[in-house]
């Protein structure tokens, strides 16, 4: 039986889960995703969007989803994948380590790359 896993958003007005293991796992160090979490890089991880589900009512903003009442940014959804901010989940699972890292070239230079995870300068490919 795939293993589920629940996240929402700070106030709780928004939850979702996800189910099974995601494709991927990757951090991004671009100016959006930086903006978004109010970090030096966003912590991700995608699954494919009929293994997602959501409740209660989220805003989004340029593809970005969030939750109105507190802020939280919670996921970006397209046809085909769920891409999770991974600190939204209420347990991240220790095992989600980045195998990518994308637009390492505005990584601070106090953060070290990914140990073994694929480097990319801007975007990474969505297929790897």
């Amino acid at each position: 039986m795939p293993t589920t896993y629940q996240g929402g958003c700070r106030c709780g007005a928004v939850r979702y889960q996800v189910t099974g293991e995601p494709l991927k796992v990757g951090l991004c160090h671009c100016t959006d995703c930086r903006r978004e979490t109010g970090s030096t890089f966003l912590y991700y991880a995608d699954w494919p969007v009929d293994r997602f589900s959501v409740t209660g009512t989220y805003a989004t903003f340029e593809g970005r989803s969030f939750c109105p009442q507190c802020g939280a940014p919670l996921f970006h959804l397209d046809e085909t994948g769920a891409e999770i901010v991974l600190g939204s989940l209420d347990q991240v699972p220790a095992a989600f380590v980045p195998t990518r890292e994308g637009w390492i070239k505005r990584r601070e230079p106090w953060l070290t790359p990914v140990k073994g995870g694929g480097q990319f300068e801007q975007d990474p490919p969505h297929a790897a």
